[in-house]
């Protein structure tokens, strides 16, 4: 792809390198921000840098915050015994769009993956462990996708949690096996999160 300004291409370069963006798309979004006005594409800009220097993630639950203490984790009409467990923040959003759930949240931030180099020191787990230590959670949802990554990573966190006074639950098979949690549509995943069952029997399913 030849460019008639190095600056031009500089920015595709850039804006190819986000997720499900190539070169030819990339062009078109930066050929549509310089057609519009410079306040405009200013306050993109200026919003994107706030973002990388402001945003936080809360001390508690690991969710994308603007302050230490996101506004779920420091609601009081949240049940702070219940606690479900997902994968990151577009889960968060899955969930809290059914609005079927009013526990807290634990945000991961991804699944075991062996083949992608991650294990569990690479996630949030410990800390899930220190807040079930506490004994104020009762029980812990397992919300994580219904894929080989997501089954490994629930029995790993079954099993660590297995010896302290909790309940510990997943949510039901309305989301079919290999679906990622984002994608599923609210109703469906409404009714999981309220039918819920006890991980150990969906062991022996």
């Amino acid at each position: 792809m030849n460019f008639s300004s190095k600056l031009l291409e500089n920015a595709v370069n850039e804006v190819s390198q986000l997720p499900g963006i190539g070169k030819r798309t990339a062009l078109r979004l930066v050929l549509h921000l310089l057609k519009q006005t410079k306040s405009h594409t200013k306050h993109l800009t200026n919003s994107l840098t706030k973002l990388v220097e402001e945003v936080k993630l809360c001390k508690k639950c690991h969710n994308i915050s603007d302050v230490e203490l996101c506004e779920i984790c420091s609601s009081n009409n949240r049940n702070e015994e219940l606690v479900c467990v997902v994968e990151d923040i577009r889960d968060v959003m899955a969930v809290e769009n059914t609005v079927q759930y009013k526990g807290l949240y634990h945000v991961l931030g991804g699944r075991i993956s062996p083949m992608e180099g991650i294990g569990p020191h690479n996630l949030t787990i410990e800390s899930l462990i220190e807040r079930v230590k506490k004994g104020v959670v009762k029980e812990v949802v397992l919300a994580l996708s219904s894929t080989m990554e997501g089954d490994t990573t629930n029995f790993y966190i079954y099993k660590q949690l297995q010896t302290y006074n909790v309940t510990i639950s997943t949510i039901s098979r309305g989301i079919s096996v290999g679906d990622e949690l984002q994608y599923t549509d609210e109703v469906t995943l409404g009714r999981s999160i309220v039918n819920r069952v006890p991980f150990g029997d969906s062991l022996v399913q």
